[in-house]
């Protein structure tokens, strides 16, 4: 009787030995068959989110040594940067990209991927919040919840972590510009 249990359980294993390998068999097949065209979907929706930034660049050079860092240029002229960031949000960090013109000033920026709360601060990403930005320079990149200072970045309510990490982000992003030659 000891025996035959034990053979039942060397059956069990051999049994789920050979379905995990198969499974794994089969997952990195697929991974194989579809990783390239992920990864080209990727670099797609990359390009795409620097051409939106940057509507007017007609080509965007690699920046060598920065990881996903881009010149923006218009007939052979630098006219913007763009750079990533991630800076620690309410949910975690908040994968961006954020253009700056040469004079230092920010264009706009896209959030990649973020998991702040619904309603509050995934609003960074929409036009009240992130409009704010255009045209800010260094000097004006602080949060403030006082309603009548139009110069800096007013918080959103409720969600004064990520509107402070967004902010974040992009003044990271200018100080990098000025240190590849923007102003």
């Amino acid at each position: 009787m000891a025996d035959k249990k034990g053979s039942g359980i060397v059956k069990i294993a051999m049994n789920l030995i050979l379905t995990c390998f198969v499974s794994g068999c089969i997952i990195g097949l697929v991974f194989f068959v579809t990783g390239p065209t992920a990864k080209a979907k990727a670099e797609e929706m990359k390009e795409q989110s620097m051409k939106n930034l940057v509507p007017d660049a007609d080509k965007f050079v690699a920046v060598e040594g920065k990881k996903d860092t881009f010149i923006a240029e218009k007939g052979g002229q630098k006219v913007a940067y763009i750079i990533p960031t991630a800076p620690k949000g309410y949910g975690g960090p908040i994968k961006m990209l954020t253009a700056v013109s040469t004079d230092g000033s920010v264009i706009d920026f896209v959030m990649l991927e973020a998991n702040e709360t619904p309603g509050l601060g995934d609003n960074a990403s929409k036009p009240p919040f992130r409009g704010q930005f255009k045209g800010k320079k260094l000097e004006n990149l602080e949060v403030t919840k006082e309603k009548s200072d139009k110069k800096h970045i007013q918080a959103m309510t409720g969600a004064t972590i990520s509107s402070r990490a967004v902010t974040l982000g992009v003044k990271e992003a200018v100080e990098q510009a000025a240190q590849m030659g923007g102003k």
